[in-house]
């Protein structure tokens, strides 16, 4: 049970996934999102608001499995856990808010109708048939108290026992001050009481809650794990050549090929090769650990060296990746996009509760009666849910849309650092050119059909372009070569022991070639076989079409680089393709790279790199927003911070577009909530908004806002790429 549950575990940490139903709001994401301070055996927390799932990074010497779950537990997000749980199926409904939703209505009804004659004014006529009906409602009013409204209760006492108050404090004061006031007046012979108001507070927030916890589910704002990622991996047949295959295709049994700088994408026992796997990805730790046949190997971490040959033993499970991207190694170094909204969601309980004293203390001295109406309103009519949850609701959604469209965002705040770039950096092997059929030439001493196999062997455990042209040009018998002591220099070449001979394929200074670089026609790869160079590979990939229409269509406003290792021979194409005004530097190392991006940056630049992922991921960390683009291949790097599939390139104005787009729908709809406010204040402390009314309006807003951004943005994403596809 607890292994389907734990992602990764090592000597020091152990991940783990946990659902809990009964998150609803934007205190509940603060408090859990700082679990840390809590208790000092908890890493990191984060939370995914619309799946209401935990991914808690704990040191198992410090906190137990069962620690966690019971510290959950206490501040009353006890977790949702079975054995249908490790299929990753979730409950459609929470039964239990259900029945107490149930409870709400029917005593509610009952009540109003019970002082239905009041309405009417005709609680005169018979005085001890009105006392009846008022003793009636008070009964019907209990079950509401002691037994609909305890979410509200736990969660606003867990908050108050860990010093942090919340939104349902408010609430359970409203409830609470109602309920007394209401059995005094009833019990006194004063008056009929607020039992309705009371009981439809209760209903009508209940109600909220289930129809938000409905559209969540409905709108699946939550990346689906089927698509989410457009990698595939190389699995090997029994009979047959290796085939590829997308993840959600994968069963437990199959054999996977995982070459250098690949991700494992699940769980499996290493059944050829000797692993070097860096788990930076997963523990934030680049030390590569080492791993012999027989040992397992968990998703998320990365092979260095030669490739191997893994055996899957757990189903995979893309959302795990897709939460290991989504971390932040360092929660201190995030940069929310709306930092005013994280203010105000710590401090918007305090502000309520003053603007309700201030108005219980207007009406204390001038219409005692008005008090509590007031102030019950005032605590109605504020929740924060609709304010504090536009951003969620606007950026879920555009990151669905852009998923659907084949680019997929690290996490919502990428959507701001987009829309803000100033700059874009294009690396060109492999992100400007298709390197899906290059055309190959070669010039050196013939090479005899050993060579070619130890070339094609070689080539065949790297993933970058060029590689993989030599790999599909040769051909590889991996079941029968021997590669040892492989190794990968990004930007300059890879080398290993095949079949006791050492290879090398890179740049002429990898192999030791003396050749000028602006003597080599293009993309030049050179090989050489015990330190003697053999000749070398002109692999000439065409530029992907439609360039010059997306340069265009970036507009004026956007300015761009090309940055590329090759030899300058191919810029007068560029210039023409790309425009006078486009800044081309060749001969670019990965460090080279960094240091040029840093420059911009150091000149008031935000810069976007757009490169493949792999010999870019330097220059994809350093970049205000890391875009990697892919074939198919999950050999993108961590350090990116966006995965473009590499046939939806000529759709990057659009996606830009989109993304400001999504601020100017945050903007307007975080004023119409703070308007709804305002406008609902400003009754209630004249004490001319009634609480039932104000318990309706609350989640009738926040279905408004949900409605609002859901709508624009679906319209403006199929207006803006329904054109371009």
């Amino acid at each position: 049970m607890a292994a389907g549950l734990i992602g990764f575990r090592n000597e020091e940490e152990t991940h783990l996934t946990l659902y809990l139903p009964a998150i609803h709001c934007s205190s509940c994401l603060y408090l859990l999102e700082h679990l840390r301070r809590l208790h000092p055996g908890i890493l990191s927390s984060r939370i995914d608001f619309t799946a209401k799932e935990i991914f808690l990074v704990f040191h198992h010497r410090q906190i137990t499995l069962r620690g966690v779950v019971e510290l959950l537990a206490s501040l009353g997000y006890e977790p949702y856990i079975s054995l249908h749980d490790l299929g990753r199926s979730r409950p459609n409904a929470n039964r239990d808010l259900i029945y107490r939703l149930g409870v709400a209505g029917f005593c509610f009804g009952n009540i109003m109708l019970l002082c239905f004659p009041e309405y009417l004014g005709l609680g005169s006529a018979d005085g001890a048939l009105r006392q009846v009906f008022r003793y009636l409602s008070l009964v019907f009013a209990v079950p509401v108290l002691l037994y609909s409204a305890q979410p509200f209760y736990i969660s606003a006492w867990n908050g108050l026992r860990r010093q942090f108050l919340n939104i349902d404090a408010p609430i359970v004061l409203a409830i609470l001050i109602t309920f007394a006031r209401s059995a005094w007046e009833v019990l006194g012979g004063a008056g009929s009481g607020y039992f309705d108001s009371m009981s439809g507070i209760v209903f009508f927030m209940l109600a909220g809650r289930v129809l938000q916890d409905k559209t969540y589910r409905e709108l699946s704002f939550d990346r689906d794990y089927t698509s989410y990622f457009p990698v595939a991996v190389t699995v090997l047949q029994s009979e047959g050549d290796p085939v590829v295959k997308a993840l959600p295709d994968l069963r437990c049994g199959d054999t996977l090929r995982i070459h250098s700088g690949e991700l494992i994408p699940a769980d499996g026992i290493l059944t050829r090769g000797r692993a070097f796997i860096d788990y930076s990805f997963v523990t934030g730790e680049s030390v590569p650990v080492t791993k012999t046949v027989g040992e397992i190997v968990y998703a998320g971490g990365r092979q260095t060296g030669a490739a191997i040959e893994v055996l899957v033993v757990k189903e995979v499970a893309q959302s795990y990746l897709t939460q290991l991207w989504n971390r932040q190694s360092d929660p201190a170094a995030a940069k929310p996009s709306f930092s005013f909204v994280n203010t105000l969601s710590r401090n918007f309980t305090l502000i309520v509760l003053l603007i309700a004293a201030c108005a219980a203390v207007y009406w204390r001295l001038h219409d005692p009666e008005k008090i509590w109406k007031a102030v019950t309103a005032v605590l109605i009519v504020a929740c924060p849910c609709a304010l504090l949850l536009t951003s969620t609701f606007t950026n879920g959604n555009i990151l669905r849309i852009l998923g659907r469209n084949g680019v997929y965002l690290r996490n919502a705040e990428t959507l701001e650092r987009i829309a803000t770039a100033t700059h874009i950096v294009f690396d060109k092997t492999g992100t400007l050119t298709d390197a899906s059929d290059p055309v190959l030439g070669y010039d050196g001493v013939p090479l005899t059909p050993d060579q070619q196999q130890a070339i094609g062997i070689l080539a065949s455990q790297s993933v970058h372009p060029l590689s993989r042209a030599l790999a599909r040009k040769f051909g590889s018998m991996l079941a029968d070569a021997h590669v040892h002591d492989y190794r990968e220099y990004p930007g300059k070449g890879v080398e290993a022991l095949v079949n006791d001979h050492h290879w090398a394929i890179g740049s002429a200074a990898f192999v030791g070639a003396q050749t000028a670089a602006h003597d080599l026609p293009g993309s030049t790869v050179f090989v050489a076989c015990d330190n003697r160079v053999l000749g070398s590979f002109s692999v000439s990939s065409h530029y992907r079409e439609g360039l010059t229409t997306l340069v265009r269509r970036l507009g004026p406003g956007l300015r761009l680089s090309i940055l590329s290792g090759d030899n300058p021979r191919e810029s007068a194409r560029l210039h023409q393709l790309l425009g006078k005004d486009t800044r081309l530097l060749f001969g670019q190392s990965p460090l080279d790279k960094c240091e040029y991006i840093s420059r911009l940056q150091q000149h008031g630049e935000r810069v976007m790199m757009i490169g493949d992922g792999l010999n870019d991921a330097g220059a994809l960390s350093q970049s205000d927003v890391g875009i990697a683009v892919t074939a198919d291949s999950n050999n993108f790097t961590p350090a990116s911070d966006a995965i473009l599939r590499a046939d939806r390139l000529h759709l990057l104005p659009e996606f830009i577009r989109l993304c400001r787009a999504g601020r100017s729908i945050i903007l307007g709809t975080f004023l119409l909530s703070i308007l709804y406010n305002v406008i609902g204040l400003s009754f209630a402390v004249h004490a001319s908004l009634s609480p039932l009314i104000a318990a309706i309006l609350m989640p009738a807003s926040t279905l408004s806002i949900l409605l609002i951004t859901y709508g624009s943005s679906n319209l403006l994403g199929k207006k803006l790429l329904s054109m371009r596809r």
